[in-house]
């Protein structure tokens, strides 16, 4: 049901706050409900006035019999609200901050509950800022005070006191309305409350042993919906897609050919993804993979054989990259490797259209056999008489749409997608649990590990020196990379790539030469800006975050990271994974002036690990689930109540949903949220 037309607050309606609430991801009533506290305040000491103590948090009721006004000059605070209050056994102070409302929502009189820390000596007792709520009769239920108080996620505008009461009103007018839906030997298996109690008892608990068993069946109603979904949806693709057969034995010297000409060996793991795509692509049922590996495990190469095979069967291929420097890279390996068999690549992207024969790219029949583009490849004027097979890379950053709509450029076409982002294995499961994964687990022999530090304030000028010094003894090249284009007013000590390549141009390093690389150049501005630093005109590179992915510089050799602890572990494997990509040795400098223990330690974890899951898994464990890609992803679901750190909760919602998965039709409205799963989360549909 919609905000906009339903709840009141008073006299005011919903719809006034419809907008300050699509912040919170709140646009359905039920919204409301799964908006969860991130913690709760303690409040449930009820005491009398003449038994407390300075440094305890209580709750004291009683009646105001004093209330005013006080205005002050200049300053932050303007006016601040003394009152004092009193019950049978004494009289407490109790003062606000430019909170003038106060005056008229406690007027002298009003029977009041108040919460908050006791501050003073002897007999003057105060209490700063207090929790306040109303009594107006004896059978007033409180909210805001004498209990477990949730703190929720806020807004502007939307605060938590305002989100408590029109929780507790939804819940109290909708009561017969929030029905169980969830399989009763499901529920009495494992022990968990029924779905009206869970949502209260997150809401507003008795304790927190109560909050918590709320929250566990919640997590598990997600993760379980999550994989059942999944599941579902793999079903229904095996029952109803038939794809194209494309056969591998038939041309497997020819295959061998190509791979005998690598540069180099394949390692173990591609050779076992090659061998699982090869067993997808020769079956009747379209390809549904997910190939996994860090940055420079050679999955471009692995899509690449995956792309021959689909040649000599006579069907095109398409790769469809989030970025132009992403698709011109592919470009440049695939292009290289492929076109010495005879077979033309093309790339489309927002500013380039190739031209093949010289016609123009999607007019001429059969014009190329593989094309590599970005989201420029859904234009209506690019067809594909044959395609076969297509290859989405970085997939969690397209929408569910666009990953449809390149699939409709074909007959049911096998489908593999590829991602670089580090994707601990328990996530990957319930994530992409319709998808077959294939993980390239080691790197291609000789690559040397990339030595990590992490530098304190104190070393920052002998790591300039440090990275001039061997920028010049081993003629290679280093990348600096800054949070943020320019200086932001609330953040000035955050390092701004333009700022900062003044600084580095003019003050330390003014005998190399440097470049600037941002997001908000023009295409071809960072195209002239790569190629000036790929042929060796800059000795160092000023960037963005915008390097994360798709720069392929041999000769570089050092990443200095500055602010390091802003971003996640994924984030800053992937940046590392700018160099190494030669034969000489590489170092990645992590910058922080931000030396606190947590940040320290997932620092400190970049030093000891290389594996991109093992520091997936360590930023789960020490950041929690919200910050474990270092940004936001498209596609990649928010978990409400769920954490998936939780591997003991993942594993029974798995194990549930493989029990029930036959039998989801006897369940409707279990059956109706699935369709509705389906239709939001990550599908390759």
């Amino acid at each position: 049901m919609n905000l906009k037309s339903l709840v009141t607050d008073g006299n005011r309606s919903l719809k006034m706050y419809a907008g300050r609430l699509e912040k919170l991801g709140i646009i359905k009533l039920e919204d409301f409900l799964f908006h969860l506290p991130f913690r709760y305040e303690d409040y449930s000491l009820i005491s009398k006035i003449a038994e407390i103590q300075p440094g305890e948090t209580v709750t004291i009721k009683g009646k105001i019999i004093e209330i005013k006004n006080q205005y002050l000059r200049g300053g932050r605070i303007k006016t601040f609200q003394n009152a004092i209050m009193e019950d049978e056994t004494g009289q407490i102070k109790l003062t606000w901050f430019n909170q003038p409302f106060i005056i008229k929502n406690l007027p002298v009189g009003t029977q009041v509950s108040i919460s908050g820390t006791v501050e003073g000596s002897g007999k003057i007792l105060k209490i700063k800022s207090p929790k306040y709520e109303a009594l107006y009769n004896e059978q007033t239920k409180s909210l805001h005070t004498g209990r477990l108080i949730p703190i929720y996620p806020e807004t502007k505008g939307i605060s938590s006191k305002w989100l408590r009461r029109q929780i507790h009103n939804i819940l109290t007018q909708f009561s017969n309305e929030i029905k169980e839906y969830m399989p009763i030997e499901i529920i009495n298996r494992n022990r968990f409350p029924d779905f009206k109690t869970a949502i209260n008892s997150v809401h507003f608990p008795k304790d927190l042993l109560d909050a918590e068993k709320g929250r566990k069946r919640l997590s598990f109603d997600e993760l379980f919906l999550m994989q059942l979904a999944a599941q579902i949806r793999r079903q229904k693709w095996n029952k109803q897609k038939k794809g194209n057969l494309l056969e591998a034995k038939k041309f497997e010297k020819k295959i061998n050919t190509l791979i005998d000409s690598l540069p180099f060996e394949l390692t173990n793991s591609q050779n076992r993804a090659v061998g699982q795509i090869f067993h997808d692509l020769s079956s009747s049922k379209p390809m549904n993979r997910l190939l996994q590996g860090d940055v420079g495990s050679g999955k471009t190469v692995v899509s690449a054989i995956a792309m021959y095979l689909t040649y000599l069967n006579g069907y095109q291929s398409v790769l469809m990259a989030p970025t132009e420097i992403l698709a011109e890279q592919h470009f440049a390996t695939i292009d290289k490797l492929l076109k010495p068999l005879g077979i033309q690549v093309g790339i489309v992207t927002g500013s380039k259209k190739t031209k093949i024969k010289d016609k123009e790219l999607g007019i001429s029949k059969n014009a190329f056999d593989v094309l590599i583009g970005t989201h420029a490849v859904l234009q209506k004027n690019i067809k594909f008489d044959n395609l076969g097979l297509v290859v989405i890379d970085e997939q969690q950053r397209f929408g569910v749409a666009q990953r449809g709509l390149i699939r409709e450029k074909g007959k049911n076409p096998h489908l593999l997608t590829m991602t670089a982002t580090p994707i601990p294995r328990t996530v990957a499961l319930t994530l992409y649990g319709d998808l077959d994964l294939s993980y390239l687990s080691d790197m291609p022999m000789g690559r040397k590990i990339i030595k990590t530090w992490v530098v304190p304030p104190q070393k920052r000028e002998n790591a300039y020196e440090w990275i001039k010094k061997q920028i010049k003894e081993t003629k290679s090249q280093a990348f600096i990379i800054c949070p943020f284009i320019e200086e932001s007013e609330t953040m000035t000590t955050i390092k701004a790539a333009t700022v900062e390549f003044e600084k580095l141009r003019k003050d330390i390093y003014p005998d190399l030469k440097l470049g600037l690389l941002h997001g908000k150049l023009k295409s071809k501005e960072k195209q002239d800006v790569l190629e000036k630093f790929r042929k060796e005109e800059f000795d160092i590179l000023v960037a963005t975050p915008v390097v994360e992915v798709g720069i392929d510089i041999p000769n570089a050799t050092i990443i200095m990271i500055e602010a390091s602890e802003r971003f996640g572990l994924a984030q800053l494997h992937q940046m590392r994974g700018r160099v190494g990509r030669g034969d000489k040795q590489s170092y990645c400098l992590l910058f922080t002036d931000n030396f606190i223990a947590q940040s320290s330690k997932r620092l400190k974890g970049m030093e000891t690990l290389y594996s991109g899951a093992e520091l997936a898994e360590l930023d789960l464990h020490l950041r929690g689930p919200g910050n474990m890609y270092g940004t936001a992803q498209h596609g990649v679901p928010k978990m409400k109540a769920a954490n998936f750190s939780d591997t003991e909760l993942i594993q029974k919602a798995k194990i549930e949903a493989d029990r029930i998965q036959s039998k989801i039709t006897y369940y409707p409205v279990l059956n109706q949220k699935i369709e509705a799963i389906s239709s939001e989360n990550i599908s390759p549909d």
